[in-house]
């Protein structure tokens, strides 16, 4: 049997991560694993530049409720999109079939999330590259690009008990240089100062902050399912959530407000090198893995469903990824993903919307949930789901143009309550009407060996 056509169980069930099944009760994880790997996405370099840009324009008081009103918002978000993932086992582009948006759908959502995820992949690879290159400069950014992306993409190869190996080396790797930075430049300055201070460069608001924190992680919030159908149960969503979410946001968030306060910097490879010298950019490199290695796992899942979606085949996970990685690997290492950041951050602008969508459809429409109850007990997949749903289509668009060209509020919150808001009224006057429907080829969900804490 070719690659092509090759089921989950023939690849190996492990390290392929049912992208085209549910994930079996089985191969679940412990919470506090999981955990782990939820505060490596978020304890990274992007975390920290986020707390420093926070501390160069708002006091740290204004920062914290900057922090907290940005995290409760994203952590609302992330359980009940997770609960979805738990409940079914499935991954954000397959489920996206049952939420809405039908086989055709959730192929674009599929190829959205890809493109995006592996452009973040390749640019964040660059930032690390020149990290790098800032302590060891005998070899070009371009080499590092290669191979800082080379790394990541063998992690992800691994597939979600590799991605979880690493989680655990990295993330409290990172906690300690962090901590070490903190310590080390608060016993050069004044506690209380950097606390009561103003900031270096005022201009921000709190609102305008909070903004800033719940639109950076929007997209982790989307793709939660891919994570959360890894989890035992709703409540470990929970947990998970609060503990990896909120220790991410404050632990980092707010050191890179205290450094950006002692530094008067908000340029993080000048804030570390100050505190700890380059023992800390390589610990940050390390950190940025934990949310790279994200990047590619969820782009990955993202093309393989795409390419299911519209050809029927199913490739494997790893060889996917493997050939993803090394294009944006390449990308990385020729520069040209610099040239496309403004594209990628358009497409990041429409993944709010669809939460709205698959949260009004899942928990309060129910259009096609009857197909994922009647499947659930079985773990086996809905026999058939909608082709395309044109009004969902158009609800997605016009609440992606609204928070996008509309500068009212958080364009985040705004795409999501206004898609949330419009799918529901859709529901309600009855024009969810399916076009065509497409037969579902189930993937094998063998029972293996449950996993510990």
């Amino acid at each position: 049997m070719s690659a092509s056509t090759a089921t989950d169980a023939e690849h190996g069930a492990v390290a392929n991560d049912y992208p085209f099944s549910r994930v079996p009760r089985s191969q679940r994880y412990g919470w506090f694993s999981i955990a782990i790997q939820r505060f490596g996405q978020i304890s990274a370099l992007s975390q920290f530049l986020l707390g420093a840009a926070l501390g160069f324009s708002l006091t740290f008081w204004e920062s914290f409720w900057a922090i907290t009103i940005g995290s409760v918002i994203i952590e609302v978000l992330c359980i009940f999109v997770g609960i979805i993932g738990v409940k079914e086992g499935l991954n954000t582009s397959l489920l996206t079939r049952w939420t809405g948006f039908g086989s055709g759908g959730s192929a674009l959502i599929g190829l959205t999330i890809a493109i995006s995820l592996i452009g973040w992949f390749g640019i964040q690879s660059g930032v690390s590259a020149a990290g790098l290159h800032g302590i060891m400069p005998g070899l070009p950014i371009w080499a590092w690009s290669v191979i800082f992306g080379l790394i990541v993409t063998a992690v992800v190869l691994l597939g979600f008990h590799g991605m979880q190996w690493v989680a655990n080396l990295a993330v409290p790797s990172f906690l300690i240089v962090v901590g070490w930075a903190v310590v080390a430049e608060l016993n050069r300055h004044d506690f209380g100062e950097l606390v009561t201070g103003p900031p270096p460069q005022p201009g921000m608001t709190v609102v305008q902050g909070a903004t800033l924190v719940a639109g950076a992680f929007i997209a982790g919030a989307l793709i939660t399912p891919d994570m959360s159908r890894f989890n035992r149960t709703p409540a470990d969503v929970v947990k998970q959530t609060v503990v990896g979410l909120t220790l991410g946001e404050y632990a980092v968030g707010l050191s890179g407000v205290l450094l950006a306060h002692a530094i008067k910097s908000a340029d993080i490879n000048a804030i570390i090198m100050s505190s700890v010298g380059w023992v800390g950019i390589v610990v940050i490199v390390m950190g940025t893995i934990k949310i790279n290695d994200w990047n590619l796992y969820a782009g990955g899942l993202g093309f393989v469903n795409a390419i299911n979606a519209i050809t029927g085949k199913k490739l494997s996970r790893p060889v996917m990824t493997g050939v993803v990685g090394v294009v944006g690997t390449g990308l990385a290492a020729a520069g040209i993903l610099d040239l496309f950041t403004g594209f990628l951050t358009v497409l990041s602008a429409i993944f709010p919307p669809l939460i709205g969508i698959i949260l009004a459809e899942y928990f309060f429409i129910k259009r096609w949930r009857p197909e994922l109850d009647a499947t659930r007990e079985s773990e086996q997949m809905p026999p058939t789901s909608p082709t395309w749903v044109p009004a969902t289509l158009v609800v997605w668009a016009a609440a992606a143009a609204v928070a996008y060209f509309v500068p009212l509020g958080s364009s985040a919150i705004n795409g999501v309550v206004l898609a949330f808001v419009l799918y529901f009224l859709a529901g309600k006057v009855n024009l969810l009407r399916p076009v065509g429907l497409t037969v579902t080829e189930s993937g094998s969900t063998a029972p293996a060996a449950a996993h510990d804490e």
